[in-house]
């Protein structure tokens, strides 16, 4: 046992640990390396124990140990520790084996890694792995991308261990060269940051405006979990509602209100700025950890800043119907928002994304899997080249249904003194997306006013550029246009 392993995994941390026995649970031999080898002998004594798998305190052995093509998938953390595990492995690496990175690396990496070892005859993918802990041992959602001749031998070793749904398919699909799987899992990421603080503010809403106790949510999460929000996060969200501490008391409250971030939600939001893709409310979120962070600053300001103290006097049931449905249309616009991104960045290089697919493989073992997944699948199944989710028949009869109630959750937010920036970034968004005339007219005047940048006109050709002497002492010299 050990030798002609089916696959090696370098990193036992808890997504790699559970992913070793997921392999093996499905009937793959796997060979195990960690930089610390005391981990190694402690997985090998305690859950691998009895198991096809064999751990193997040198990179040497741990790579002879494997059968040709040999296939070495990396469970570590983004960035130079996983170069450096690349120059300590290749050493012992043939012509035709492949290097699998299965953390969240930042998309250039990886196209730079897959140009590189490709030079070398060494095939590189770069999957993105969700469902955390459980996800990993009962069945992730994997998103594979890189060095496209490597997934025929892949693709037998991670369809089998992916989750699968209800309609008997797998959650993992190629999704395309370069960087495409890493950037795809970036975007999940970055619509999961959007999905948690949508939710995190309706329950700020129930909890300070409709003063709801911690079982009252439990059971309202509950109900919304056999709807249309039913989705992995809402059924957590109602666990944890549920949780005491020792005394018996609500464990949420007395949770600190400091939230914590890994970068992949920064990364997204970046993304998004370089392609100029709109991405408020992602953006937003990922804003709202950033404040959250800043509890000793938020403490002093409550000492000396004041805000609304009215009591809600409000229809209680109907607040609570305008939450469902404006949690809904906020997600609606999260995602349309993270798929006009891959969209963006499919077109720039080259990738070609399925986006039907996308949703499909989401449907199961990510953090972000609901029902509604389907629906967007759906749509892109009908129109691939569907310029905006929001325009999709499902989704806009939705949002003629649900607008409504967004506002009436905003105003009440806000009336109350209670932060919603997804909510409302979500309503601008829709709402700058509708109108056929923004104030960008004068914006665009202010900057050929104070830089000549120039302008275009409403009654000539786009793409025709104008310049006003404004004050009368600039000359005809203008800058160049960008839209970036």
């Amino acid at each position: 046992m050990g030798k002609n392993s089916d696959i090696g995994i370098a990193g036992l941390a808890v997504m790699g640990e559970n992913l070793v026995l997921n392999l093996e649970g499905k009937g793959f031999s796997v060979s195990v390396y960690n930089r610390t080898g005391s981990v190694i002998d402690n997985f090998i004594a305690g859950r691998a124990k009895g198991k096809n798998i064999s751990g193997y305190h040198a990179i040497e052995e741990f790579v002879g140990s494997l059968q040709r093509p040999r296939k070495v998938m990396m469970m570590l953390k983004a960035g130079s520790v996983v170069d450096d595990f690349i120059d300590k492995v290749l050493p012992f690496m043939e012509t035709g084996d492949i290097l699998i990175d299965g953390g969240n690396s930042h998309f250039h990496d990886t196209e730079r890694r897959v140009s590189e070892l490709e030079k070398q005859g060494i095939l590189y993918i770069g999957t993105g792995v969700s469902g955390g802990e459980a996800g990993a041992l009962h069945g992730p959602s994997i998103m594979p991308g890189g060095s496209r001749a490597a997934w025929p031998e892949l693709e037998p070793l991670f369809v089998p261990i992916s989750a699968k749904v209800a309609d008997g398919t797998h959650c993992c699909s190629w999704m395309g060269r370069g960087g495409a799987g890493h950037f795809v899992k970036m975007v999940h990421n970055g619509i999961e940051y959007g999905d948690m603080q949508l939710i995190c503010e309706s329950y700020h809403i129930m909890k300070d405006v409709l003063n709801m106790t911690a079982g009252e949510m439990h059971t309202l999460f509950g109900r919304w979990n056999t709807g249309q929000l039913s989705s992995y996060l809402i059924e957590i969200t109602s666990d944890i509602l549920s949780y005491t501490d020792e005394r018996g008391e609500p464990l949420i409250d007395v949770i600190l209100d400091a939230a914590g971030q890994k970068g992949t939600g920064k990364w997204t939001v970046i993304g998004a700025l370089d392609g100029g893709v709109p991405l408020s409310l992602i953006s937003e979120s990922v804003f709202a950890r950033c404040l959250s962070a800043q509890k000793e600053a938020r403490l002093k300001a409550a000492e000396k800043l004041t805000g609304p103290t009215e009591p809600f006097t409000g229809d209680k049931q109907q607040l609570i119907a305008d939450l469902e449905n404006a949690l809904y249309l906020a997600k609606v616009i999260s995602y349309t928002q993270g798929f006009n991104l891959m969209k963006q960045a499919s077109a720039e290089y080259g990738w070609d994304l399925d986006f039907g697919e996308i949703a499909r493989i989401w449907r199961g073992g990510c953090i972000i899997r609901s029902v509604f997944l389907d629906r967007i699948s759906e749509a892109y199944q009908a129109d691939p080249e569907l310029e905006n989710l929001l325009l999709a028949p499902y989704f806009k009869d939705h949002v003629a249904h649900y607008q409504q109630s967004l506002r009436s959750v905003i105003t009440a937010a806000i009336a109350h003194g209670i932060p919603v920036p997804c909510h409302s970034s979500a309503l601008n968004y829709y709402d700058g997306y509708r109108s056929q005339r923004l104030p960008a007219n004068l914006l665009q005047a202010q900057r050929d006013y104070f830089g000549a940048h120039t302008y275009e006109r409403v009654d000539r050709s786009r793409g025709e550029f104008f310049h006003t002497n404004w004050t009368g002492e600039g000359g005809e010299t203008t800058s160049t246009a960008y839209t970036r």
